[in-house]
């Protein structure tokens, strides 16, 4: 049987390094970052972008079921709306037949969030403005349908250990 891991959390979560650790102990996987899908410059969200990416992602988690050269697809991703996933799994509806969806999200406590933003923001990986942002999109996540993974201590290697666990 084939698993759809779906990674999600908040921006600074920790969603593509768990990926990225995942990929590194599951066999026969592929890993997709929806963030890849949004790597443009100028970075513009209007109903057409978010259609395009939309569209991009699933054509791609489609591909990737569909071939027999892997058993684990791994996609991460910031989806913090239910509405998000069901749109995203009722698009791949036709080639979830034989597939074990597995819905986990990165949760952490506002301080570790805090300081793992901080981090990025001193390195100049991240904006100042994401300490704001991120922060304000944690409760939305409590709300999902999804496995809670609280990321506030843990390794981005113990997380891996403990999806690939669930699998």
């Amino acid at each position: 049987m084939k698993n759809l891991i779906l990674i999600n959390g908040t921006m600074g979560a920790g969603k593509t390094t768990v990926s990225n650790e995942l990929q590194k102990i599951l066999p026969k996987n592929v890993f997709l970052d929806g963030d890849w899908c949004w790597m443009a410059q100028p970075f513009v969200v209007t109903d057409e972008t978010k259609e395009m990416v939309m569209e991009n992602i699933t054509f791609l988690l489609a591909q990737f079921l569909r071939c027999s050269a892997y058993e684990n697809v791994i996609f991460c991703w910031v989806m913090d709306h239910q509405e998000i996933i069901d749109e995203l799994l009722g698009r791949l509806e036709d080639v979830l037949e034989g597939v074990s969806v597995h819905r986990i999200s990165l949760v952490l406590t506002p301080e570790a969030l805090a300081a793992r933003l901080q981090r990025d923001v001193d390195a100049g990986i991240r904006s100042a403005d994401i300490l704001t942002r991120a922060p304000a999109r944690l409760a939305l996540y409590d709300q999902l349908d999804t496995v809670k993974l609280d990321a506030s201590d843990k390794t981005p290697a113990q997380l891996a250990q403990e999806i690939a666990r669930m699998l």
